[in-house]
């Protein structure tokens, strides 16, 4: 079970286990593009110096300039190129000219933006859920501590030293949180950020968060709101994207799965541990939720 003190956000970023997979400093001059699709990749990228443009797919293009960063929680596909793209000639061969550097444009082109950018995954098993609560994309400008961050992770990366591990894990949490709680939470899609932002919405959060194992229920979560129980349920509903008890049961099965996961505890426990008074209820529930039943689901995790 998550700490009884961590808040909705602290703990949805906790959980899904963020690691880095690539992080190299993009250097690139004259007219340039990289395209790639299907990636299903967590995405980062802070750019350091110039400027480039950023299409990432079933969204408007962005112009990034030097103190930009932008998050992707969920990125299926992109392309980047120079702020005058080229004619589309399809996605383009970046040169390794060094450990954790690579080179686009023109060999003999002067350098004219700097960008490091950085693919993460999430090892949650419930991973799919937990991103679907994040906005698709954050873009800030002018944010001194997340381009701090960024070439701290990307010095961690390449240098292989003893706890690398951990202080990525650790590194990419505050990133993430970071990044996450720094936009304008309020003009946000409807999801946790934009819940957060809404000091109501936020305290009624705060207590799902707080003890999954408690009893939960809507007249519960719109006292702690200081709202009438219709009310609260509508403006939850159209902040959240989802009904209260379908967030609650949702974020009882994310726990769920990662217990299950990591498959130290019987079902009897992890049904106290997420609000069911036994296992049988438990695994009722989990299997209208995942379409198979919770033994099925830790064998699949083993395999």
């Amino acid at each position: 079970m998550l700490d009884s003190e961590a808040d909705p956000l602290s703990s949805v970023v906790t959980l899904l286990k963020p690691s880095v997979s690539i992080s190299k400093m993009v250097e690139a001059g004259g007219q340039w593009q990289v395209e790639r699709h299907e990636m299903a990749s967590p995405f980062y990228c802070a750019i350091v110096e110039g400027c480039c443009r950023i299409e990432v797919v079933g969204r408007a293009p962005v112009m990034l300039t030097a103190g930009d960063f932008i998050l992707i929680p969920d990125l299926q596909g992109f392309r980047m190129t120079s702020a005058l793209a080229p004619q589309p000639k399809g996605p383009g061969r970046p040169l390794e000219i060094g450990p954790g550097r690579v080179r686009l444009g023109p060999a003999d082109a002067p350098v004219e933006m700097r960008a490091l950018v950085g693919h993460c995954r999430f090892s949650a098993p419930a991973s799919d859920l937990l991103v679907s609560l994040l906005p698709e994309m954050i873009h800030i400008s002018g944010h001194g501590r997340l381009m701090a961050l960024v070439p701290v992770i990307h010095e961690e990366t390449s240098a292989g030293r003893p706890g690398r591990g951990l202080i990525l894990e650790r590194l990419l949490e505050v990133l993430l949180i970071d990044a996450l709680r720094s936009g304008p939470g309020i003009e946000m899609p409807p999801g946790l950020i934009r819940g957060l932002a809404d000091p109501q919405l936020a305290a009624a959060l705060q207590r799902i968060h707080a003890d999954a194992s408690g009893g939960i229920s809507v007249a519960g979560l719109a006292k702690e709101a200081g709202m009438s129980r219709s009310g609260f349920f509508e403006k939850f509903r159209k902040a959240i994207g989802r009904a209260p008890m379908e967030y609650v049961t949702d974020w009882r099965m994310a726990i769920a799965k990662t217990l299950l996961q990591q498959g130290r505890l019987t079902n009897t426990e992890i049904a106290l541990r997420v609000g069911y008074g036994s296992a049988n209820a438990f695994g009722t529930a989990f299997a209208r939720h995942e379409r198979l039943s919770p033994g099925a689901f830790a064998n699949r995790q083993k395999r």
